[in-house]
């Protein structure tokens, strides 16, 4: 099958399946669902691009492999947390609702309508990969392998110091700065981006294996400019005021890199 067609049945699939799951979660009224469908798409759509891809069978094992293992962690790591607060609704999607009152069902379709798309795009380095025939691993296949266990490490550390942080009842309303934490204002964030670097790392030497920069570009500005960190921060702030504001002026906020002096407050003293 050409890379065409296998688009274009991708792209079918996975507009229909989003379609399901909006259906799902109009009956469980809880739109928070999407974030985990985005997540598990990921592994579904690998397997598939495996599946019905022509390039040289290792390589669309070791990919598949990889994509799947990303995506049912971080699929699972979502499925939990909506699990754990439902029926009570992310924020996000409690400020959707407010925002688009008067076609809400509607938008809110075409919402998950966009996630197929972005899984269909963000995708682009599997279809490249699994159709590259070469029959040998390139240095910078390998060199994509590596950065990708480093990311999955970093960010699961991440992930378990702020689910460690937030379990002591001692910390409610504080600002975690435990490990990787005290680096970076979002290390999860800067992991989950360094995957997709790893994703376009691998299929670089594939034929028009450039295409897979999109990937990483996009998720990089999403996380920066759109609905990563200006929206965490914002809530942040709303629910930690003064504490998060130091928290801000002496750690980097995306990077992990050695923190700046913290301000001790004078009522601590």
């Amino acid at each position: 099958m050409n890379a065409t067609a296998i688009s274009l049945l991708a792209l079918a699939g996975l507009c229909a399946a989003f379609a399901g799951i909006y259906v799902l979660a109009r009956r469980i009224d809880n739109y928070g669902i999407v974030d985990v469908a985005w997540s598990y798409a990921f592994g579904l759509l690998a397997m598939a691009y495996a599946f019905l891809g022509d390039g040289w069978l290792p390589r669309r094992a070791v990919v598949a492999v990889l994509v799947v293992a990303w995506s049912a962690r971080l699929g699972t790591h979502l499925w939990r947390r909506v699990a754990a607060h439902h029926p009570e609704e992310d924020g996000r999607y409690r400020r959707m609702r407010e925002n688009w009152s008067r076609r809400f069902h509607a938008t809110m379709f075409g919402f998950f309508q966009l996630q197929a798309l972005s899984v269909f795009i963000l995708g682009l380095p599997f279809l490249l990969a699994m159709r590259h025939v070469d029959s040998a691993f390139h240095p910078l296949e390998i060199a994509g392998i590596v950065v990708f266990l480093a990311a999955i490490a970093g960010e699961s550390a991440a992930d378990a110091q702020l689910a460690a942080f937030k379990r002591d009842p001692a910390n409610r309303g504080a600002v975690c700065t435990r490990g990787l934490w005290g680096w970076s204002r979002h290390p999860n964030y800067f992991f989950e981006w360094l995957v997709w670097v790893a994703f376009a790392l691998i299929a670089l030497p594939a034929p028009a294996g450039w295409l897979g920069l999109i990937a990483p570009a996009t998720i990089l500005f999403l996380l920066l400019r759109v609905t990563g960190i200006p929206a965490t921060e914002e809530q942040a702030v709303r629910s930690k005021g003064e504490a998060y504001r130091r928290y801000q002026r002496s750690t980097s906020v995306f990077i992990p890199w050695p923190p700046r002096a913290r301000a001790i407050p004078a009522s601590s003293t």
